[in-house]
């Protein structure tokens, strides 16, 4: 029997495992020094304090899209998501991992790494357009259009 919905895990665990290898694997390597280190020493308590709020922020959006939001079951049954977690970013499992790397990624404090969490967000960007976007449009048409224009993918609306 052909399922007809979303896979519960499709290309996210590979994108997640990419991001997180990079981000450990830079960070190790800045922390043993095999890369130039670049620091702004006034502000290492800022960048750790900010870190650290990131990698609060990316667990509890895990937790309420995974946990919370049920979205495993919502996804089978077929279901559009837009309540909870869902109503804030479009995409919250990939944030939360996206904040996570770039908390680790601020509390090693070497500026050289700091142009990692673009790279990430603009491969996160494309693989969600070619891949479940494209998917959910397919699916839910004018809703999910019009859920996409009142909620962001990554980043939750401030206003």
């Amino acid at each position: 029997m052909e399922e007809n919905h979303l896979p519960v895990f499709g290309i996210g665990p590979y994108l997640v495992l990419i991001m997180g290898i990079i981000t450990i694997t830079s960070s190790i390597c800045s922390y043993l020094h095999l890369i130039p280190i670049y620091k702004i020493n006034e502000l290492n308590m800022v960048f750790l304090i900010l870190g650290i709020i990131l990698i609060i922020l990316g667990i509890i959006f895990w937790i309420s899209a995974v946990l919370i939001s049920k979205i495993d079951r919502e996804v089978e049954n077929n279901n559009l998501v837009t309540t909870g977690i869902y109503a804030y970013v479009r995409h919250p499992i990939y944030a939360a991992f996206f904040y996570i790397a770039t908390g680790l990624i601020l509390i090693s404090q070497n500026i050289l790494l700091f142009i990692l969490p673009l790279i990430f967000w603009v491969f996160l960007t494309a693989a969600m357009i070619k891949t479940e976007e494209k998917w959910l449009i397919d699916k839910y048409d004018d809703d999910y259009i019009n859920y996409s224009k009142k909620v962001n993918r990554f980043i939750p609306k401030v206003i």
